[in-house]
């Protein structure tokens, strides 16, 4: 009983993973406002608003940023429960963790006391953690929605025209492919493992088959690296990023650039 338990969390760990690599495909697909833009207006314009976000010193301004990507995000169709299983759950546990001690721990006018534990709570404290948290998630959204608009291969293609190095494009990529192939890989192999067992397996044996899976991966996974290497030199790669399409420019990406711009410096004038 528990190696099919185990087997079947593992399992469903994997096809999580695949899922949401689909449904962020599908999502760059659909017919929403950001998957129109050109990727290189995206780019631009939603790390003018990161930007803007990290370095407002006023709460209603960050507010405002966050209610800015709710809107794009509808307006998109990217669903508000996949801006929360992936962004806002983790992004306020980890950022309130960071948090928690502030609101104990710097000084200031102190606002109320922990029952039983008597610890003073400031106002400084307490706004500190609120601007992390709330540019934490602000920022954390704005990039998630970046990545589901759009095309993973055009996203890379417009970094590189931000001139970012194109070790850096490369090890995207490749890194990306390969934690598919390598998932796929994993899955495969629970599957088979299951096929062949009968019963429960004992804690020893278990254990054992779990390191000797780990070596199988490995060991297929740096073949092919190989392989995939090969085969990308016999088709003409030399370390350049290319589409099929070339990006162009549109009045409606000009508008948006523009809108961007705005709302990034309305932003940082208002908020500094």
């Amino acid at each position: 009983m528990g190696s099919d338990r185990s087997f079947a969390k593992s399992l469903g760990g994997f096809l999580t993973a695949l899922e949401y690599a689909l449904e962020s495909e599908d999502l760059a697909r659909a017919p929403g406002l950001l998957q129109r833009l050109d990727p290189r207006v995206k780019v631009a314009g939603i790390l003018t608003l990161v930007l803007a976000a990290a370095a407002a010193r006023r709460l209603d301004v960050i507010a405002a940023l966050f209610a800015v990507a709710l809107a794009l995000a509808l307006a998109s169709r990217i669903p508000v429960r996949t801006l929360a299983a992936r962004v806002w759950a983790g992004a306020l546990f980890f950022s309130g963790l960071v948090a928690l001690p502030a609101p104990f721990i710097t000084p200031g006018r102190i606002v109320a006391h922990v029952p039983w534990l008597g610890w003073p709570v400031s106002a400084q404290g307490m706004q500190g953690a609120a601007y992390l948290i709330s540019r934490v998630e602000t920022t954390a959204t704005l990039a998630l929605l970046l990545v589901l608009s759009t095309p993973w291969t055009s996203l890379l293609k417009a970094l590189r025209i931000f001139r970012t190095p194109v070790l850096a494009i490369v090890i995207l990529g490749m890194t990306y492919r390969y934690l598919l192939l390598l998932l796929a890989s994993a899955r495969e192999m629970m599957e088979s493992r299951r096929s062949r067992l009968v019963g429960a397996l004992p804690a020893g044996e278990r254990r054992r088959l779990l390191i000797g899976a780990a070596g199988v991966l490995l060991t297929r996974s740096l073949d092919l690296s190989g392989e995939v290497y090969l085969a990308m030199q016999s088709r003409g790669f030399r370390g350049e990023v290319y589409v099929l399409h070339d990006f162009r420019m549109l009045a409606c990406d000009w508008l948006a650039l523009a809108a961007f711009i705005a709302a990034g410096g309305t932003a940082l004038w208002i908020g500094r």
